[in-house]
């Protein structure tokens, strides 16, 4: 299973593989247009960090009501937490 931690990882990768496209003169203009594109609405490795710290400061306030509802998981993570589904 993906951790929240392993998710954010990837997006930031992705992002900067993206970056890498869209600057490589070795490949077809029409795919470095298309990396350009999809980084036009793509989120900054800052934009990631920044909801992952949220979202984890968001859950754990909330694990406190997760009783009451239900399991309450992010998507995202700053940091591993060990021990939890954080």
């Amino acid at each position: 299973m993906t951790t929240p931690y392993e998710r954010k990882q990837s997006l930031i990768q992705a992002y900067e593989f993206l970056q890498e496209l869209s600057k490589d003169m070795d490949i077809p203009e029409s795919t470095r247009r298309q990396a350009k594109a999809l980084l036009r609405h793509y989120p900054t490795a800052q934009d990631i960090e920044l909801e992952g710290q949220l979202q984890q400061r968001c859950s754990e306030e909330l694990a406190l009501v997760a009783d009451k509802h239900g399991p309450l998981h992010p998507i995202l993570v700053s940091r591993i937490a060990f021990g939890s589904m954080l």
